[in-house]
């Protein structure tokens, strides 16, 4: 089978020819038809995630058709695979239903190798069901996008103003479910960026400002997207008391010192680590429910690496999408 494969930090991933990993029990093989490119992608070729195995396959917004094994699925079953690739089952947090955080989980695309290739294997129970309604290039970025996305929405509770900070792959979903639930979104995005404040409106946002604007009115919640620690700080600033801030990123950078007074008054900051199974399985719900549009710019598998350049470089409108 064809594979990019990351072998080193910092260096581009390198196209392969390998032999099907072997099947083990409970697991299935999986021919890929479509898979997203992320920013954790990125920060894993960039070496910011330096607990990953290497050498790895990355992708973890997988759209395949099941091969052969497994029981859960048949032959021919069209099935998402996630970030979330196993857990201990075990510990505090997986009895507790909070396997997101389990110590020793094991991650598609970083401790087992994703969907950057013709064919992958994946542990059948953490695969997930695709709603009909999606072909296979535009329903990839529900997979991790809409999935972390969605966690990071289900902490806003029941905020009825959100700002979503960073205007990516995760925003462009999120604005359209916080939409179609009746609440006003406030999209900010780089500064001048008139394109991706354009972009925002387009995907449901009643406004679209840079992150250094303040909002037309004061936020119940903010989402943090971007990679970028003082975009935290400005989100606390637009938020009202009692309102919370929302990290949803697996890498950040540091978040700069600020007064006390912008967190006073029972603010609060949060952040989101990966998904559970429920996650996937409510968001799938929703997104069979709610016609998402997902905008995405397809690739073939081998320009892996333009694809991951065109997302640092901040060239997307949404999401990208290797297709082998």
């Amino acid at each position: 089978m064809r594979a990019m494969t990351v072998r080193a930090p910092g260096q581009p991933l390198v196209r392969e020819q390998r032999e099907p990993a072997p099947l083990a029990r409970g697991q299935v093989r999986i021919r890929v038809r479509a898979c997203g490119v992320c920013r954790t992608d990125l920060h894993l070729v960039d070496g910011e995630l330096p607990a990953c195995s290497l050498p790895v396959i990355p992708g973890h917004e997988v759209v395949g058709v099941v091969m052969e094994g497994g029981e859960r699925f048949a032959p021919g079953a069209r099935v998402g695979v996630p970030w979330l690739g196993w857990t201990c089952g075990a510990c505090e947090y997986c009895t507790s239903g909070r396997e997101n955080l389990c110590g020793r989980a094991r991650f598609t695309g970083c401790h087992v190798d994703g969907g950057y290739a013709d064919e992958m294997v994946a542990d059948e129970r953490f695969c997930l069901p695709i709603p009909q309604r999606y072909d296979d290039a535009h329903a990839a970025p529900l997979l991790c996008a809409g999935l972390i996305g969605y966690r990071c929405y289900a902490k806003c509770e029941d905020a009825s103003s959100i700002g979503l900070y960073g205007f990516g792959a995760a925003a462009h979903i999120l604005a359209q479910v916080a939409r179609a639930d009746g609440r006003t979104v406030f999209a900010f995005t780089k500064e001048k960026d008139v394109d991706g404040q354009r972009f925002a409106v387009a995907c449901g946002a009643h406004w679209a400002g840079d992150s250094t604007e303040a909002p037309p009115e004061p936020l119940d919640a903010a989402i943090v997207f971007a990679p970028a620690g003082p975009l935290v700080v400005a989100a606390l600033s637009a938020v009202r008391k009692g309102g919370r801030v929302i990290c949803g990123g697996i890498h950040m950078s540091d978040i700069p010192s600020f007064p006390y007074r912008l967190l006073w008054g029972e603010r609060r900051i949060e952040s989101v680590a990966n998904l559970t199974r429920a996650d996937g399985e409510r968001f799938m719900q929703l997104a069979a429910r709610v016609p998402i549009r997902t905008s995405v710019r397809t690739y073939p598998l081998e320009q892996a690496n333009q694809a991951l350049a065109d997302l640092r470089a901040g060239r997307l409108e949404g999401a990208a999408v290797l297709r082998p």
